[in-house]
């Protein structure tokens, strides 16, 4: 949704986006008893898949989510998910306990209705946005690469 209001009569136009992505953005990271234990990318949306299951059940497991980056080495991951199915990620994130007979725990680091999460994601996130809100993208930031 769209709103435009007049400023002054000098021409300049305010324009206000409300709830302009239908997404969720989550950065978190997965601690681990033992430090030296990865997961994969895969392992990791399986694992929360499983959190969600034992949580909310088969709906829960059915949740539509998708981990855009990921890191191996710090365990930290950046989610987008419906901003509709936000508390029910969240909240199976936190009550995840144990992953393979050790503690675990995840840490919600940020989350933001933008894709501005970090200087990280920004080449991901700005060709996410274009891409998703159907815009012409003219030019491109030195670290992003046209889409073919």
């Amino acid at each position: 949704m769209t709103s435009v209001e007049e400023a002054e009569p000098s021409g300049f136009q305010r324009v206000v986006l409300t709830n302009a992505s239908p997404y969720q953005y989550l950065k978190i990271r997965l601690v681990l008893e033992d430090e030296r234990s990865r997961l994969s990318d895969v392992e990791l949306k399986s694992f929360i898949i499983a959190g969600l299951k034992s949580l909310h059940g088969e709906v829960g497991a059915a949740l539509n989510f998708d981990v855009l980056k990921y890191d191996e080495e710090s365990l930290t991951a950046l989610l987008r998910v419906y901003s509709r199915g936000l508390v029910k990620l969240w909240s199976s994130l936190t009550l995840q306990g144990f992953y393979q007979n050790q503690a675990c725990a995840f840490r919600v680091l940020q989350v933001s209705r933008f894709t501005g999460i970090s200087s990280l994601e920004e080449p991901l996130i700005y060709l996410l946005f274009h891409v998703t809100q159907k815009k012409r993208i003219s030019h491109f930031p030195h670290y992003c690469h046209p889409l073919p």
